[in-house]
């Protein structure tokens, strides 16, 4: 795993209580979408038990000119400092890691789910796919509780506009059909999965989010008859 400087360009509040942190490309740094990377902070003012360093999904595309990761912001020292940073705080970042990538036969659709914070290897991927036009149908599920809770909906939300090749279903947990949000609603179940995809067991599954919410997805796909070899998954656990 390769080591690089990197400094912080930018940092921007992208949904409640989640922010997003962009940082140079390092020279000669190259990813595939939905790749990760470690992220620590150099002799920072304050820490804790937990460390400085991070594992966070790259959020951003590989075609993009900055290297951007998002979180959920929770009372650590790592986050606290991380949010008070001023623009041109160098931090270490080792990588890229993970195989949570998009297969390459085109032939079989991927059915992304994600939770939460979990959306940030798939934003990547939907951003590379629109970019390089990728031929694969891609079917992005993503619940959150409410849509002001769900980063980068927006901006998914106009990709699936803009590339026919990519569908948005969008589901918050915490909001009733009598409230603005008109979407999907309550659990991501297999009744909901069979709705909008014809045929469960053929596409390739890609499932990240938090560890619970993994696993119930993970055995709602087996119980759906989904090959187990066609499940690839990567929890997001709270720190």
């Amino acid at each position: 795993m390769a080591e690089y400087t990197s400094e912080l360009l930018s940092k921007h509040e992208i949904a409640e209580g989640t922010m997003s942190f962009s940082f140079r490309k390092p020279e000669g740094f190259d990813f595939r979408a939905g790749q990760a990377i470690d992220l620590t902070l150099i002799d920072p003012p304050e820490t804790d038990g937990e460390g400085n360093t991070r594992a966070f999904s790259i959020a951003s595309a590989p075609a993009e000119s900055e290297l951007m990761v998002a979180t959920r912001m929770r009372d650590s020292a790592f986050k606290r400092v991380l949010k008070a940073a001023a623009p041109g705080l160098v931090v270490k970042i080792d990588g890229p890691t993970g195989s949570l990538t998009l297969h390459k036969n085109a032939s079989k659709p991927a059915i992304l789910l994600a939770g939460g914070i979990g959306i940030t290897p798939f934003r990547s991927m939907a951003v590379e796919a629109a970019k390089e036009k990728l031929p694969h149908e891609i079917y992005l599920f993503y619940s959150n509780r409410t849509p002001e809770a769900a980063a980068f909906l927006a901006e998914l939300q106009q990709l699936a506009g803009e590339n026919s090749h990519f569908h948005l279903v969008a589901n918050m947990t915490g909001v009733d059909e009598s409230k603005t949000w008109s979407g999907e609603t309550g659990v991501l179940d297999a009744d909901k999965l069979r709705r909008h995809i014809t045929a469960l067991n053929g596409p390739i599954y890609y499932i990240a989010g938090p560890p619970a919410m993994v696993a119930a997805m993970r055995d709602i796909a087996l119980q759906a008859g989904v090959d187990e070899d066609d499940i690839r998954t990567e929890d997001f656990p709270g720190y």
